[in-house]
């Protein structure tokens, strides 16, 4: 592997909505991380175009509270919707989790919107023949269950193929051509990293029906260590396919 694609670009909307266990994937093989914070770019989101959108390393969008659809409120959204134009033409590694997969889906001319019920919890995937074939193999239900976090959801666009579903959400996985990959769930999550999350979105928490801190905590202490091993595992495979 060429030393100039051992670069990782992490765009990031909150600090603790980090890399969690894909991080030591990344350090194991030697990548550098480059973080860079969404909120930066709110007053001056043209700046964003320092990321280079044709570089041939890694690209990663992470989750957070808000909206695809909140260009308004925060110009950035639109920005990183350009930016991901850009790189799913030119076919560079990207991967979009959350807050991330929507974008992708936008910038590739899908319609994002509010699901009928938020899906927070941990809940099983489903995956289609080709999620199977593919690297999230290692993310099925009988390896492990999966944290879900969100309230809206996606068109499946045009080309994509569907790779993974759960009960209340069809759309959870796409890949597009041959290194773009979209993520409505969370398989970064870690055990520790959970801890930061249930301080930050406790308002979310308290006003969806169903959900508390206590049944997220117990369901994460039983679930979180193995997705942490299959999501490790998911991501150095996927890794290999795409640089």
């Amino acid at each position: 592997m060429a030393g100039k694609n051992k670069m990782v670009n992490v765009i990031r909307h909150l600090a603790f909505e980090d890399l969690g266990s894909f991080a030591s994937v990344l350090q194991a093989h030697d990548y550098q991380v480059n973080y860079y914070e969404a909120a930066d770019f709110s007053l001056r989101p043209g700046e964003m175009s320092q990321i280079d959108a044709l570089s041939e390393g890694l690209l990663v969008i992470l989750g957070g509270p808000i909206s695809v659809n909140d260009g308004v409120l925060f110009p950035f959204i639109d920005a990183e919707i350009s930016l991901l134009k850009l790189r799913i033409a030119a076919d560079r590694p990207t991967l979009g989790i959350c807050l991330g997969a929507q974008l992708i889906a936008s910038a590739l001319g899908a319609n994002v919107y509010p699901g009928k019920e938020k899906e927070i919890g941990w809940y099983d995937l489903s995956l289609t023949a080709a999620g199977e074939r593919s690297a999230l193999r290692y993310l099925d239900a009988k390896h492990c269950s999966m944290l879900h976090w969100h309230g809206e959801t996606f068109e499946l666009p045009a080309a994509a193929v569907l790779l993974a579903s759960s009960e209340k959400y069809p759309h959870q996985a796409f890949s597009y051509g041959n290194n773009t990959l979209a993520l409505q769930f969370h398989p970064e999550i870690t055990q520790h990293g959970m801890e930061k999350w249930f301080i930050g979105h406790i308002g979310e928490i308290q006003q969806t029906e169903g959900v508390s801190v206590e049944k997220l905590r117990e369901d994460t202490r039983r679930n979180a260590n193995q997705l942490e091993m299959q999501g490790e595992l998911f991501f150095n495979s996927w890794l290999n396919e795409v640089i």
